[in-house]
């Protein structure tokens, strides 16, 4: 259940009065410990003890060794079954801290507080929880649904251009795979900023967790969240490797503008569609450069991408503005030529 929090937060206090948790753990990084953890405990009404549990920011923290010291934190500070863990972030924090709160002791319950654009319409809805594995995005996690999602839109206030932007990427493309009218109305905004963006949101997370319900262990609709991603994510792995980390949705467009022509080459989309959709996502997002990441990497990496079956790559690709197919399989050579489509909007 997704809640638009008010100015009092009396949603979220009468949801913890009513579960009578044993204690509560809050999860944060350092941005959100210094940003948003304030705003929060202002508004917080409980006599339930509570504690903070802090991890440094970035992807590179989302793995099975910070899992192990937040596992052994609640060890030492006696969590029972009873416990909440409470997660206050990104999509990091909420990706990390389900996963954990879903395999601690079995499974304790969890709330979601997203403090990104990302985390709000995308990282905090659906369930998924994980880690990274090797530089392999989300590759070890659950399925595991939060008792609450919380929306505050004020925290929007705390983030930075590149945030905003980085979130932004998953609105478009839930435009793309499932609501024209979302597109089109996204891409008359001129200026990313939290004002402009925050009436969008809304429709922006009911997208997603209408397709979640649908689908909630991603057998067949659900897959169509994943356009961009293949690519995308195969392309976040290579940099997280190099130790030149870019934010996912800096991925997630790269992504969606090789598989939106991948789907023009597959004959999914027409050439005018195609166009369209590269440049209003060029608009907002710069280009990145790709040209040290050899095909042969980026397929070793796309081989190995979870929702891949009998070793080959399933793509999720548009089939119009607002529509979206799934378990698609292209031609090797389809995809080289996808990729260095991308490679070459340097030239331009």
């Amino acid at each position: 259940m997704i809640t638009i929090l008010d100015h009092s937060f009396s949603q979220l206090n009468q949801f913890i009065s009513e579960k009578k948790f044993s204690k509560i753990f809050i999860l944060v990084d350092e941005n959100t410990h210094e940003y948003c953890l304030p705003l929060f405990l202002a508004n917080l009404e409980t006599e339930i003890s509570f504690e903070i549990l802090e991890i440094e920011p970035g992807e590179e923290m989302k793995n099975i060794q910070t899992a192990n010291q937040l596992w052994e934190i609640l060890t030492e500070m006696h969590a029972d079954r009873k416990a909440l863990l409470i997660n206050l972030g990104g999509g990091v924090i909420t990706d990390m801290g389900g996963f954990v709160a879903s395999t601690y002791k079995r499974g304790i319950q969890f709330i979601n507080i997203p403090t990104t654009l990302l985390s709000m319409c995308d990282a905090s809805i659906g369930g998924k929880t994980g880690i990274d594995l090797m530089n392999y995005k989300n590759m070890v996690g659950t399925f595991a649904f939060p008792e609450q999602i919380y929306f505050y839109p004020k925290f929007l206030e705390t983030l930075p251009a590149k945030e905003l932007k980085s979130g932004f990427a998953e609105m478009l493309k839930h435009g793309l795979i499932a609501d024209k009218l979302h597109w089109e109305e996204l891409i008359q905004i001129q200026s990313l900023d939290a004002l402009g963006i925050e009436k969008f949101i809304p429709n922006s997370m009911n997208i997603k967790q209408e397709i979640v319900n649908a689908d909630c262990f991603e057998k067949n609709i659900r897959k169509t969240l994943n356009f961009g991603h293949t690519i995308g994510h195969a392309i976040e792995s290579l940099c997280l490797e190099d130790g030149k980390p870019i934010l996912h949705g800096e991925a997630v467009a790269l992504g969606m503008i090789c598989e939106t022509h991948l789907a023009y080459l597959e004959n999914l989309i027409d050439e005018k569609t195609s166009e369209l959709v590269i440049h209003h996502i060029q608009r907002y997002f710069s280009f990145l450069d790709i040209s040290s990441y050899e095909d042969s990497k980026i397929f070793d990496l796309l081989l190995n991408d979870k929702k891949n079956v009998d070793e080959k790559i399933n793509f999720s690709l548009i089939t119009g503005i607002g529509s979206c197919t799934f378990d698609y399989q292209c031609s090797t050579e389809n995809i080289t030529k996808a990729l260095n489509f991308y490679r070459k909007l340097s030239e331009y």
